[in-house]
């Protein structure tokens, strides 16, 4: 199967992008790394009359470091964060996570963006971002705004993004340098989609002890407040999230996430900042 005819433009500045989107009558599609949409052009689930390549957009590759927060732009590699040549804001997870999403050449082009707009409940950053309490920079003819992450995954692979909107960047608070985390994914082999996530994020200093149940139906389940699990594994608790995250006590989805919220919980205990 081959992709269904379309334009294609390639832009070099927001702007441009901004404008080639908002004149196409809703019928233009940004593409950011290619890695979600290509597939889904070469399998006609996408046929957007138009394609605007952001690639060429120097300025989503940037990212700006402040006191207490780091924005990186939305066309940062995942083989970047992997690698350690952007600013990290989050002591080591992110390259953790960043070195199990797909294969290296799929790492090589896929961005931060990219993954986020796409918005699979699947994947890996749109976890991560709910984790970290993210928000997400946009920008489109109506001027910028900044989309907090909680607001920002309506369900699975619909964002708040509009469709004459670019996302800019992602701006993540640093942790703290005594914070701690874990993540475990449920995958049946490398470089496949999640069948489960679990992760913990545990900065006391700056009050910010949460969790994150993922790869579920809709966005990712955050439990602002996880103190509890994190201080002592409490079953009946962990029952309880699961469950207020829609998973169906016994089923096999349950089961999943079950085991992968307890090793994440594990994992927490025994950090070391080397991984988890």
């Amino acid at each position: 199967m081959k992709p269904a005819p379309f334009d294609y433009r390639r832009p070099d500045t927001v702007d441009a992008a901004i404008a080639a989107l908002a004149g196409s009558g809703g019928f233009a599609k940004a593409l950011g790394g290619g890695q979600s949409l290509g597939p889904m052009l070469n399998l006609r689930l996408a046929q957007p009359a138009e394609l605007i390549d952001l690639r060429g957009i120097a300025a989503l590759s940037e990212c700006r470091e402040e006191s207490a927060s780091v924005q990186l732009g939305a066309g940062i590699t995942h083989a970047q964060i992997e690698d350690g040549t952007i600013p990290d804001p989050s002591r080591g997870l992110m390259p953790w996570v960043a070195r199990g999403i797909a294969y290296r050449a799929v790492r090589n082009r896929g961005t931060l963006g990219g993954s986020l707009v796409h918005a699979d409940p699947a994947a890996d950053w749109i976890n991560v971002m709910a984790l970290l309490d993210a928000s997400c920079i946009v920008a489109g003819p109506r001027g910028q705004r900044e989309i907090a992450q909680r607001d920002w995954m309506a369900g699975a692979f619909t964002t708040a993004l509009a469709d004459d909107e670019v996302l800019l960047a992602v701006r993540i608070a640093r942790l703290g340098p005594g914070a701690r985390w874990s993540y475990y994914k449920v995958n049946r082999k490398p470089g496949e989609f999640a069948e489960a996530i679990c992760a913990f994020v545990d900065d006391a200093a700056q009050g910010r002890r949460r969790a994150v149940i993922g790869a579920i139906d809709g966005p990712p389940f955050v439990i602002a407040d996880a103190g509890a699990l994190i201080d002592r594994w409490d079953e009946t608790l962990a029952h309880h999230h699961l469950c207020v995250a829609g998973l169906e006590p016994g089923t096999y989805e349950y089961q999943l996430h079950a085991v992968a919220l307890q090793r994440a919980a594990a994992a927490l205990a025994v950090f070391t900042g080397e991984g988890a």
